[in-house]
């Protein structure tokens, strides 16, 4: 969806295309199964176990759920096919053209994108309420989706080929400042080193993500050598036992989350990126296994 630039229902031909990708992505979810134990009962009345296959659990969840956004979604594309406003082609105007009072002002950084137009009344009361639950009802389709991808990143395997990138140390991996920030005193808050850092921009923020996340990971890992640690997500400080690998890891896993609240829309992280390119990889190769 992230080709949709106008506020209209999706052509035909994009929707047949759509499905047609979903169909032959989702198909390879009928063999990733699991085996679980289940009774069965014979003719004769009596019963016997046996091992049954069902859709692994996190897909039996998941996918329903994403299904389901996805209906959403269409349907408030679908709402506007009758509305007050349009778009004019950017590209097909020409540089000399002056614009009309009743665009909208736009970023002339984006001018690819198509120009939303309205009457010169403006837009009706109704239809700004709409638009306004409309958005609403969009932002949390996206928070939804968003927490559905990130619960799945977090239990992929970490590629080998991102463990030999990590920086020797979490201090070479966050820089000076943010390192003397995270390691001095005894409490710590994300939301003020974020205010001190000033981040201006998603890429900035995006940087930090990085250097942060690697950090996290080289602390796990010289805590992990000390330490029996089997859910990351529940080591805090306060059982962090004094061990400072675990305490740094456990801020800056707070810092990350915090970080990526203040940039809800902010791009996938290193560390993402290599586990998804490795798993298409992996299911690239179950498919040519299947034939």
């Amino acid at each position: 969806f992230g080709t949709c630039h106008r506020l209209q229902s999706l052509p035909p031909e994009k929707r047949s295309m759509w499905n047609r990708e979903m169909d032959c992505l989702l198909s390879i979810c009928e063999y990733i199964v699991e085996f679980a134990p289940t009774v069965q009962a014979r003719p004769d009345g009596s019963t016997h176990d046996v091992m049954a296959t069902s859709p692994r659990s996190d897909i039996l969840m998941n996918l329903p759920a994403l299904e389901k956004l996805e209906t959403m979604l269409l349907g408030i594309l679908d709402s506007f096919d009758k509305a007050e406003f349009w778009y004019a082609d950017q590209r097909k105007q020409s540089f000399t053209e002056t614009k009309k009072p009743s665009s909208f002002k736009r970023n002339e950084d984006k001018w690819w994108l198509p120009e939303p137009c309205v009457p010169e009344s403006g837009l009706s009361d109704a239809l700004h309420r709409e638009l306004q639950h409309k958005r609403d009802q969009a932002s949390q389709i996206h928070k939804m989706a968003m927490e559905i991808n990130n619960a799945i990143l977090s239990e992929m395997q970490i590629p080998s080929s991102y463990i030999e990138t990590l920086p020797k140390t979490g201090k070479v991996g966050t820089g000076d400042v943010i390192y003397r920030y995270m390691s001095s005193g005894d409490q710590f808050s994300p939301d003020h080193l974020l205010d001190f850092l000033n981040l201006s921009s998603e890429h900035e923020a995006l940087e930090i993500a990085d250097r942060v996340e690697a950090a996290m990971y080289v602390w796990r890992r010289k805590a992990s050598m000390t330490h029996v640690v089997t859910k990351w997500e529940n080591v805090t400080e306060l059982n962090a036992d004094g061990d400072k690998n675990l305490i740094l890891a456990s801020r800056a896993r707070s810092l990350l989350l915090c970080l990526k609240q203040r940039f809800p829309g902010l791009s996938q992280t290193t560390l993402d990126t290599s586990k998804i390119h490795y798993n298409k990889v992996m299911i690239d190769s179950y498919i040519s296994l299947l034939g």
